[in-house]
């Protein structure tokens, strides 16, 4: 297996009504997250891996809605257990956010080596339950700037 790209999306799946799409990681059961995944080369544009990662993690098309960068960048410090699937001495990854606004909740079909479960929660409680403070914040950010905007 090739060294991982440190370089990734974070894509929050979302309802006009404020339900947040989250999965729960196979390999760390009770780790809840929006899709995430890394970029396969340097050359895959962030758009293009967010798509991919839809597709792949949940079955999702991003023609069902409306896929839209949020012009927000984290960089982080990649967890000690995962840096092992990075070159030697890769520590940051950064993360591009993306949001899939769609009608009301779609069907999911889970990619089984990736995720054990899915849920459709209101923004609030999904921000509450995610495992990464960049996803955690993301989540209050649509919320937030729904309910001001």
């Amino acid at each position: 297996m090739s060294a991982k790209h440190p370089v990734s999306v974070l894509v929050v799946v979302h309802t006009a009504r404020l339900e947040v799409l989250l999965l729960e990681r196979a390999a760390r059961p009770g780790y809840w997250q929006s899709v995430t995944g890394s970029l396969e080369s340097e050359d895959e544009p962030p758009e293009a891996a967010a798509a991919r990662e839809l597709r792949e993690e949940t079955g999702i098309d991003p023609a069902q809605g409306r896929l839209e960068r949020w012009n927000v960048a984290n960089t982080f410090e990649i967890f000690a257990e995962w840096r092992h699937r990075y070159a030697p001495g890769v520590t940051r990854n950064t993360e591009h956010v993306f949001g899939l606004a769609l009608p009301e909740p779609v069907a999911v079909v889970l990619a089984p080596e990736e995720h054990l479960a899915f849920e459709w929660l209101p923004w609030r409680e999904a921000a509450a339950k995610c495992f990464s403070w960049s996803n955690r914040d993301a989540i209050r950010m649509l919320g937030e700037n729904a309910v001001t905007g």
